[in-house]
């Protein structure tokens, strides 16, 4: 009986002799093959129970093998089919090559020759089946501003993006970069009622403290050189709907509390204006940081952060979501493809399995772009995985998997503390921090799930 987890090949020829080459040819493979010297039968049983492959003679007595080949594709235009064909027939299997035959290989046929041919045609099927069910998940899979994977971690970022899309309330998100902040924020403000109203993403390290304040706030005219027109600020654009402020750990505490005046109040004054106009906005700030270690560290005010820390979003690493790998693989490979004209199909299965295991320092963003260069220099439909960097050489050390500062900083003084005992008295000596300090980091971590009750 054959494993129904393997593949099967159906072998078609009239020449007994043939089917047994074929047969001990198979014996031991990672596929059952199933000879047939009835064409007919053949198709009888391909109809009944399908294939992975197909493998038939051209000539042969009731159905040649390009109307065995016709029959099938009646029923299946995937399955690959492979004519066997003598030396004078090879305008005939290039005719079967055009009404739809996957391959031709000539008799007599060398079995190294033959072997290569079936490896080959095997793995493309089954890398053609999982792209298949991939799409097909693709496809049912509820959208969040593209945000994509059907891991817990991320099934737990899609219940809090509906728990809070309809409440106008501030949100914080946390997490490395590449992990799809501005994603997250994207999908809260587009499942929400206020979709229709404007999303502004204002990259706060990215600019200046006085560009930032005239981008944010707006100017009068004649406010400061250049300023030959009045401007209507990023915040009065968006009101009734929702700004998203990116590193907002990068401003200045001067700019800190200009921002936290309009998170109070809602109402924002153009520069070298008087009068306050008022605004309806929903604020979502993202950072890489550790925004609370910040804050216990004098560097961000805490009244702005708790004004903003009506609720706080973390979004995994792509390291504690490895199930999704497959499927933002098939993702970016499909958009790729259609972007650069490519035959792309996805990676094998050696390649997915080392994709699968690498550590991605980088995250999403760091897998999207190794997708994107394999499929833009891709040569055929299977991608070729390239070397992936190597691990740090220090192995097994609590930096092995290139961890951002933040994420080294709790792993090390985790590791100091069961060193301790769990003594935070001792730990905080060993650190040389406050006690208190140490208390809110692991008090933080708890929150989010980083660190166990009795640390």
């Amino acid at each position: 009986m054959n494993d129904a987890t393997r593949p099967t090949l159906l072998f078609v020829d009239d020449d007994p002799k043939a089917g047994e080459l074929m047969l001990r040819f198979s014996a031991g493979a990672d596929y059952d093959c199933e000879v047939f010297r009835d064409p007919a039968a053949a198709l009888e049983r391909f109809l009944d129970g399908g294939a992975a492959m197909i493998i038939t003679d051209l000539r042969m007595p009731g159905l040649s093998g390009i109307e065995l080949l016709a029959r099938v594709r009646e029923h299946d235009n995937d399955v690959p089919v492979v004519i066997v064909t003598g030396y004078a027939d090879v305008e005939s299997a290039i005719e079967a090559l055009r009404l739809g035959a996957t391959d031709f290989i000539k008799k007599p046929f060398d079995m190294d020759e033959m072997r290569v041919l079936v490896e080959r045609t095997l793995a493309h099927r089954a890398l053609v089946e999982e792209n298949r069910l991939l799409r097909r998940q693709l496809g049912h899979q509820e959208r969040f501003s593209d945000l994509l994977g059907g891991s817990d971690a991320m099934q737990a970022v899609y219940r809090l993006i509906d728990k809070v899309a309809d409440i106008r309330c501030n949100v914080i998100i946390e997490g490395e970069s590449g992990t799809g902040k501005e994603l997250a924020a994207r999908a809260i403000h587009h499942r929400s009622q206020f979709a229709g109203r404007p999303f502004v993403v204002i990259d706060c390290g990215a600019l200046s403290d006085t560009l930032l304040e005239s981008e944010l706030f707006g100017h009068e005219k004649g406010a400061f050189t250049g300023a030959v027109t009045a401007k209507r600020g990023l915040l009065e654009a968006a009101s009734g709907g929702t700004v998203f402020l990116d590193e907002i750990g990068n401003i200045s505490d001067a700019m800190q509390i200009k921002l936290l005046r309009v998170v109070q109040e809602q109402q924002v004054t153009r520069v070298g204006g008087v009068r306050p106009i008022d605004i309806d906005v929903r604020f979502i700030a993202a950072s890489n940081q550790d925004l609370e270690r910040l804050v216990a560290e004098g560097r961000f005010r805490h009244d702005l952060y708790h004004r903003l820390n009506v609720v706080k979003l973390r979004m995994p690493p792509l390291r504690e979501r490895r199930d999704d790998i497959p499927l933002l693989v098939q993702h970016f490979v499909d958009h790729f493809a259609r972007r650069y004209h490519r035959e792309a199909a996805g990676f094998d299965a050696a390649g997915m399995r080392r994709l699968m295991e690498y550590s991605w320092p980088g995250n999403v963003r760091e897998l999207r772009n190794l997708v994107e260069r394999h499929v833009a220099l891709a040569d055929g439909p299977v991608l070729e995985l390239e070397p992936l960097p190597a691990p740090p050489p220090h192995g097994d050390g609590i930096d092995a998997d290139w961890p951002t500062l933040q994420e080294l900083e709790r792993r090390y003084i985790l590791r100091v503390l069961e060193h301790c005992g769990g003594s935070r008295e001792k730990t905080a000596a060993t650190l040389g921090i406050n006690k208190s300090t140490l208390w809110r980091k692991l008090q933080a971590w708890r929150r989010e799930g980083l660190a166990d009750e009795t640390d």
